[in-house]
């Protein structure tokens, strides 16, 4: 089951990830921290620390260990000298250490918590940028050598709960390695103490996690969301996709202290989609993956607080000033104003035995981990919007014959032109316009899919790109559409004479009908749906929001 080490020997430390500080850059980080000396032997922070500093090397020498697993002796990452710093991306995530830091040769260092580390960060942008990008480029090296032990899933390819495992750790960096077993090669796992009906595991530390989920993992890592006591935040975004994480790091780079929540994992479709060819700046296309990376990214440059999967229930006044976001494992995020950016849920088809094959064939996004399921392999692409065209596109190019299933008649109606002429012109994929998805078949996993118009077609994945409903079911009491869709702005229809004679003002833009709270992206009614708005939306909203808190 791949529990050997792979054979890669200590990472080498470049002028990225270990920078060489000027005398004066020295002098103020040192001076961000609180000095202890150490002895050969002494652990300044070790595998499973909650919370752990970033630690100044003056004098002494500290070498970084994968600590031993249950099946694997420990193994050495690197070792630092003076005048570095050891630490990673998890001191800005919130993520526990999930390596240890062992010094080897007796010194001085300088402890520099998470708050002052935070301080260095917002004071001084010349720190900043270095350290930033060094604890960037360390979490890239540690992905393939034997740090990603530490995190290790093992499902099977046809899991679709083995895929929300690795979307999860890939959608936050979360070094980690992921095995996948062949649906009939189960026949190692009993050596390893688990069954099929355990799967997918997740082995944190070497100890096993049965039956894995995003959230289970997330609570083992130190990534659900813990309150400070009596805290109250000035910004809660509810919604991690582009209008969200724009919202958020506006606010929080602004000056307010920013909690950023999502149900599963950032990026939100963005992230499930395989090529955006119009966001302003990217000639030449940018993966919705890589634009979200770099946003969370981005969000922790300037503090915000990501929390995933965390799902919001429930938002309540409290007094005047004050709103209580209540999460569904029972906690509660007090805040000041709150953004709900949380978009929509994909449609599904009303097939039979859809629900059968939702963990073992259909996908609603195509990114590289749904492609490398179905490489080389037939799929059906159902939709008539831009998403739909990408994946086929996409799917294509790795090597699948695609089926475009698209309801309307005409393909441009709903897709850009320069997509429908692509699509029109590649042989691996067939477009059949005023067609239908009408049955799903297989022995367990999908094999072949009924189109109305030219029946049973060959199919080991089908990818449903056919819109998406707004989640905002767990916001009854604000004003809605027909659809669900949040009124904002001077097309709020139904209000509360008493809140808003009592501030003076009538709904700012992006405001819904309850003072603080705002709407942004895919789930107010009148936004475009495109990545671009989203984005212009999300920190648009911020601007209001320092507005309302000033009343």
């Amino acid at each position: 089951m791949g529990h050997a080490e792979e054979n890669v020997g200590p990472v080498v430390m470049d002028a990225v990830m270990s920078p060489t500080l000027t005398d004066a850059q020295w002098a103020r980080l040192v001076a961000a921290g609180t000095p202890e000396d150490v002895a050969a032997g002494d652990y300044v922070f070790r595998t499973g620390d909650s919370r752990y500093d970033l630690i100044v090397i003056e004098s002494a020498e500290v070498e970084i260990v994968r600590d031993a697993l249950r099946w694997i002796g420990e193994a050495i990452i690197t070792t630092m000298g003076p005048h570095t710093f050891a630490g990673e991306l998890g001191l800005l995530n919130g993520q526990g250490a999930f390596l240890s830091a062992r010094v080897t040769k007796p010194g001085r260092v300088h402890r520099v918590t998470r708050a002052q580390l935070r301080d260095v960060m917002n004071e001084d942008d010349e720190l900043c940028d270095l350290i930033l990008h060094a604890l960037w480029a360390r979490r890239e090296s540690l992905r393939t050598g034997p740090a990603a032990m530490t995190l290790k899933f093992v499902g099977t390819t046809a899991s679709n709960d083995f895929l929300a495992l690795r979307r999860f750790a890939e959608r936050l960096d979360l070094v980690h390695k992921a095995v996948a077993l062949p649906p009939g090669d189960l026949d190692t796992l009993d050596t390893h103490e688990i069954t099929a009906d355990d799967l997918p595991v997740a082995y944190i530390q070497g100890e096993p996690l049965k039956r894995a989920t995003p959230g289970l993992v997330a609570e083992q890592l130190g990534l659900s969301y813990q309150a400070q006591a009596d805290e109250i935040v000035d910004l809660v975004v509810v919604g991690g996709g582009p209008a969200g994480l724009a919202a958020a790091i506006y606010g929080a780079s602004e000056g307010l202290s920013t909690v950023l929540l999502d149900a599963v994992a950032p990026g939100g479709q963005a992230a499930a989609t395989s090529r955006i060819e119009n966001f302003l700046g990217f000639p030449f296309g940018v993966s919705g993956g890589d634009l979200i990376g770099q946003a969370i990214l981005q969000a922790l440059k300037f503090g915000v607080r990501v929390y995933a999967p965390c799902e919001a229930v429930a938002l309540t006044r409290v007094g005047t000033d004050v709103l209580d976001v209540s999460l569904s494992d029972g906690r509660i995020i007090r805040a000041r104003s709150a953004i709900v950016t949380s978009g929509a849920a994909y449609r599904r088809l009303a097939l039979d035995r859809w629900e059968d094959f939702e963990r073992s064939g259909v996908h609603y996004a195509a990114t590289p981990l749904e492609r490398r399921q179905v490489q080389g392999k037939p799929v059906v692409v159902v939709g008539g919007a831009n998403s739909a065209g990408q994946a086929a596109l996409y799917l294509a190019a790795g090597g699948s014959p695609v089926e475009l299933v698209v309801r309307g008649d005409d393909l441009r109606s709903r897709m850009s032109s320069y997509l429908a002429d692509r699509l029109a012109d590649d042989p691996r994929v067939r477009v059949h316009t005023g067609s239908n998805v009408v049955g799903l078949d297989g022995n367990g996993m999908l094999e072949s899919v009924r189109i109305d118009t030219v029946g049973d077609v060959e199919a080991r994945g089908l990818f449903c790109f056919i819109g998406a409903d707004p989640a905002t079911s767990w916001l009854p009491a604000l004003d809605r559409d027909a659809e669900g869709f949040i009124r904002t702005g001077t097309d709020v229809g139904i209000q509360s004479l008493q809140d808003w004679q009592r501030l003076g003002r009538e709904p700012l833009p992006f405001e819904t009908s309850a003072p603080r709270v705002f709407a942004a992206g895919d789930v107010r009614r009148g936004s475009m749906k495109r990545v671009a708005a989203a984005v212009g939306e999300g920190s648009s909203a911020v601007a209001s929001v320092h507005r309302a808190l000033a009343y």
